[in-house]
């Protein structure tokens, strides 16, 4: 079921192609990289800054999938659609590390709008959203298809 929509939601009809969101930065520290790591990515180069000397990435590196997680929480925060975030698939990308340090934000462009053929209170948007850093270093590269829910005519129930 949809959530009830807040007062800045974005409906399928609010949105068009070309439209830009911007996420407020999350500043990343050694100890949020290597508490990730230590629950769901414990490889020596993201947790130990000595180990990770004589790595590939030659120094501490966030887990690509805690950049993931950072670049979710963020496109929630600054793409404000009705009914939520809900993913259909995506392609992702790390295009370079993510340090202790950095100061991430996301920036969501909208590439694409398809109305549901068997849905009508739905279509899907697809959303290219590039994470960079502080020094305006793209870190990765995700591309989801997202469901976005219609606006609900007067005294219609919300999508199931």
């Amino acid at each position: 079921m949809a959530s009830t929509p807040g007062p800045q939601s974005l409906f399928y009809e609010d949105l068009a192609v070309g439209d830009v969101f911007v996420s407020q930065p999350h500043q990343l520290d050694e100890g949020q990289v290597i508490r990730f790591a230590e629950q769901f990515d414990p490889q020596p180069f993201h947790l130990d800054a000595e180990a990770a000397k004589d790595s590939f990435f030659q120094g501490l590196a966030a887990s690509g999938w805690h950049t993931a997680a950072i670049t979710m929480r963020l496109l929630v925060q600054s793409v404000p659609l009705a009914g939520g975030v809900i993913g259909a698939g995506v392609e992702i990308s790390w295009t370079r590390p993510t340090r202790p340090g950095d100061a991430l934000k996301v920036t969501s462009t909208i590439a694409s709008i398809t109305a549901s053929r068997s849905k009508p209170d739905r279509g899907i948007i697809v959303l290219e959203s590039i994470t960079s850093n502080q020094l305006g270093e793209d870190v990765q590269k995700l591309v989801s298809k997202v469901l976005c829910f219609k606006r609900p005519e007067q005294g219609a129930k919300p999508a199931a």
